[in-house]
């Protein structure tokens, strides 16, 4: 059964950092692709950053590009996001995914293509 878990969300103040912990177990997770997205109150959910099955690829939206890096850690199956100079509209709950494609040969932004999800992780940045 796959199990994708997150953790390091919680409440700071604007400016500040927070790096969000996706640990998946249940399948090769060395062999898809990663992402990371958001859903704010009253709002759908967004897609944040999404890296490639190898790690060499990463994309994220235009609102993180620069405070947010997304990394993996093959040999935990593991994978960050680090977030740096936060502001209040960056609050929301967090969440990862798992790419259905085995071995996607591009980053895909779209949530219909991941099909694991965790169950969230709040952020909550006060300004």
């Amino acid at each position: 059964q796959v199990h994708m878990v997150e953790s390091g969300g919680g409440l700071v103040q604007a400016g500040d950092s927070l790096r969000l912990s996706c640990a998946a177990s249940g399948r090769t997770f060395s062999d898809y692709g990663m992402g990371w997205f958001r859903q704010a109150p009253g709002k759908g959910r967004e897609f944040v950053a999404a890296i490639s099955w190898t790690g060499g690829s990463v994309h994220y939206t235009d609102s993180v590009k620069g405070r947010f890096t997304i990394s993996r850690d093959f040999a935990r199956d593991t994978m960050y996001l680090r977030m740096n100079s936060l502001k209040p509209e960056d609050t929301a709950v967090y969440y990862c995914a798992a790419d259905r494609i085995f071995k996607r040969d591009y980053v895909t932004m779209g949530a219909s293509a991941y099909n694991y999800w965790g169950q969230g992780t709040q952020v909550t940045v006060s300004s």
